[in-house]
């Protein structure tokens, strides 16, 4: 990718709805160009979609969490597949640090959130575990300096 298509991208992640017109303006080329660049990032696999960013309380969306994972040993794929059996658990995510895995959970009560830590916890080869319920969640085009 070059400058163009980075410069793009962010504009994008702005406001992936933004007229071509104007993201031509912001970046000081032609909308052909745009709609060059916009076409062979799609083709090549890099820019899979646009999407629409919702206000928080738009739509419901319950309870959502955070749990951060330790894994004992060489357990991640058993421990992974045990996680995804919680219907509170919508994605498992491999990271590096402390932590071994992250996994996203929603729900629509606080109770159902205690319920499927309970669960987590007797889970053989968690070693340790610290879940962070997420209050807000604040996009890119919603931050005012």
């Amino acid at each position: 990718m070059d400058n163009l298509d980075d410069r793009l991208i962010a504009l994008l992640r702005r406001n992936g709805r933004e007229a071509v017109a104007n993201l031509a303006a912001t970046l000081g080329v032609s909308r052909t160009t745009v709609r060059h660049h916009m076409t062979r990032l799609e083709k090549e696999g890099r820019v899979l979609g646009y999407t629409v960013t919702l206000r928080e309380d738009a739509i419901p969306r319950g309870i959502r969490a955070l749990t951060m994972i330790a894994i004992e040993g060489h357990r991640a794929d058993l421990v992974t597949a045990r996680l995804y059996r919680l219907s509170a658990v919508q994605l498992i995510h491999a990271t590096n640090g402390k932590w071994d895995l992250v996994a996203e959970l929603r729900t629509e009560t606080l109770e159902e959130i205690d319920a499927a830590l309970t669960r987590m916890r007797e889970i053989e080869g968690i070693a340790a575990s610290e879940t962070s319920i997420l209050l807000a969640t604040r996009h890119p085009s919603s931050v005012r300096v």
